[in-house]
């Protein structure tokens, strides 16, 4: 087997929740976190201290730190944030490498020769990120792009040959990565008693493949300290490249995401029918002052359309929204596949619209239209629905940027205790509206500890209207899991006297004071 090649990693420690901060405009020191799905997916260091930890509840998170500034999870905002730093580390070694927002990986023999050895490199470095771009990193290097990235979680540098040994006491669960979760693997080698690198490397490849297969093997190669894919790679033919002229020249980042996807496409397009797909792209730019702009991302798993697109917006956004803007206008755009492997998986299917895979007339003159859409108004103006797991509506309903992959980050088939029984309501306020509920007395409706109203509800008052009989109601459903404390909230079903009635979803929060909300209203 061919040996890995040395790499220098550049990793910026919890890079989603700086670039979320510096975008807000909210001090590093101050306690943040960013959320996918309710759940937190990076926090700051004050944040970690108040006690906030990866994959908590953003619930439990706030109740631990109140103060926490919450922000959502955009790809995009930490892409165009992070171009700073990736062209810092440029300066001072070519062949600089995206692998995501927030680690650039770099070959180190030919930096480290220049500047006296991988230690004095690496400092260079630090120095220079911090004044180019005003953030903190740390750096390591390994044999392999694996190998590196752990060690610059730990500011390490591992002797040449050294991988192996470096990888073998950690835990099995590093295996899971950004690009690649690989949860399932992780869980089925921690129960098999495999916990740590070493001893699933100490697994002969036969055996690893009969077992887990192709993935499992992949994942072998890693904790051996090997390359992350094998050595068959195929140098790609010129050919395969795809690019598109400006005029005129391109400066709004709107009219970047407008041509992205086409271009993405026919890129794509024309690698799978080689047989082919892409594992490193290559994004180059000649501006109409004669100025060569580029970035090269590297990527786990081969790209789709919606990568590649999604990359090049990004990049995009990068040049042209940070502080090195160029100085004219894009006049040219070219995407070369820097690295491809067979692509057998991204076979096409024999059959192309109606029910049998591929997508319909209808639906690619739908994505025509949204496309353009888009181009006018910015990558921020169209949105289409998933539809996730959680108890009520308003948390089931995620809305996604057209163009970006639609994943459901909360699977709706797990259990979901309290879940809201069908049908939802066709409407969901985005703040919910107040509203007054009271029992025949006149006396709001309260919530007991056991999770039940206290009187049945006769009559609710809506902000601008008069008082609505109670007709008929259902409930309570728990909407939070937690309860006894203030906080903890139910749902009802409500059915109002009115010409027309109207039924609606009524939340209420256990307090000393009891609040209801309407959060929606049923057709």
């Amino acid at each position: 087997m061919n040996p890995p090649i040395r790499l220098l990693a550049v990793w910026c420690p919890d890079w989603p929740v700086v670039a979320a901060g510096a975008a807000a405009g909210v001090p590093a020191h101050l306690p943040a976190a960013v959320f996918a799905a309710n759940r937190v997916i990076a926090c700051s260091p004050a944040a970690r201290v108040a006690g906030v930890r990866r994959d908590m509840r953003r619930r439990e998170a706030q109740s631990r730190c109140p103060e926490l500034a919450v922000f959502a999870v955009d790809g995009g905002r930490d892409a165009r944030l992070f171009e700073p730093v990736a062209a810092a580390v440029e300066e001072l070694a070519v062949g600089v490498e995206v692998v995501r927002p927030g680690l650039v990986a770099v070959p180190a023999d030919g930096a480290a020769g220049y500047f006296g050895g991988e230690q004095a490199l690496a400092e260079r470095l630090i120095d220079q990120v911090a004044a180019r771009a005003g953030v903190e990193c740390q750096i390591g290097i390994a044999d392999g792009l694996f190998g590196a990235t752990l060690a610059a979680r730990r500011s390490a540098i591992v002797d040449l040959g050294s991988t192996k040994d470096f990888l073998a006491p950690m835990g099995i669960g590093v295996l899971r990565q950004q690009e690649n979760d690989r949860g399932e693997l992780v869980d089925l080698l921690h129960r098999l008693g495999l916990r740590t690198l070493g001893a699933f490397a100490a697994l002969t490849e036969r055996d690893v493949l009969s077992r887990f297969g192709h993935e499992g093997l992949l994942a072998h190669r890693l904790a051996n300290g090997l390359s992350e894919r094998p050595p068959h790679r195929r140098r790609p033919s010129p050919e395969l490249s795809a690019f598109i002229e400006f005029d005129p020249p391109l400066e709004r980042v709107d009219s970047a995401v407008f041509v992205a996807k086409p271009l993405a496409e026919r890129f794509h397009a024309g690698l799978a029918a080689h047989g082919l797909a892409c594992t490193r792209l290559g994004i180059y730019a000649a501006t109409e002052g004669g100025e060569e702009l580029s970035r090269v991302w590297r990527c786990a798993e081969p790209l789709g359309p919606h990568g590649i697109a999604a990359r090049v917006r990004w990049q995009f956004e990068g040049w042209l929204n940070s502080g090195t803007r160029p100085t004219a206008g894009v006049v040219r755009l070219r995407l070369d596949p820097e690295e491809t492997i067979e692509g057998d998986s991204l076979q096409l299917g024999l059959w192309r619209g109606g029910a049998v895979g591929g997508s319909s007339e209808q639906d690619e003159q739908a994505g025509r239209v949204l496309d353009r859409v888009q181009g006018l108004l910015g990558p921020e103006s169209v949105f289409t629905a998933v539809l996730d797991g959680g108890r009520g509506p308003a948390e089931r309903a995620r809305l996604v940027p057209w163009g970006d992959r639609r994943e459901v980050t909360s699977p709706p088939e797990m259990p979901w205790p309290g879940r809201l029984p069908a049908p939802s309501p066709a409407t969901v306020f985005a703040e919910p509206v107040p509203a007054r509920v009271v029992d025949v007395a006149g006396e709001p409706v309260a919530l007991t500890r056991r999770r039940e109203l206290a009187a049945p509800p006769s009559v609710v008052v809506l902000p601008g209207t008069r008082p609505r009989q109670v007709l008929d109601w259902g409930g309570p459903w728990v909407a939070e899991p937690v309860w006894g404390e203030p906080g903890g909230q139910v749902r009802i079903q409500a059915l109002l006297a009115g010409d027309p009635a109207l039924a609606v979803l009524l939340t209420g929060t256990y307090q000393e004071i009891p609040e209801w909300t309407v959060e929606g209203v049923y057709d």
